[in-house]
């Protein structure tokens, strides 16, 4: 996990979830290239989080926007960072 200061990705996740792994390893793969600074945020963390996501983890934002949910497509978060 990278600083929250001045991070263009959010990563919200859970722990034991096999998806939200393969969605790590992809932002830090993206993030690395782009330069990007990312964080990542366990939704069970905070109650509000956990009903806005639920079951839809792991969800990644860039800019602030959800760009997707369960997979993230590395192809397109590059994209959206260049």
């Amino acid at each position: 996990m990278t600083s929250p200061a001045g991070a263009r990705v959010v990563l919200y996740t859970r722990e034991a979830c096999h998806l939200c792994d393969d969605a790590r390893a992809v932002v830090v793969q993206v993030c690395e290239g782009a330069g990007a600074r990312w964080r990542e945020v366990d939704i069970d963390s905070a109650p509000a989080l956990r009903e806005k996501y639920g079951e839809y983890v792991p969800v990644v934002e860039v800019d602030g926007v959800q760009q997707g949910f369960w997979r993230v497509d590395g192809a397109r978060l590059a994209r959206l960072l260049a």
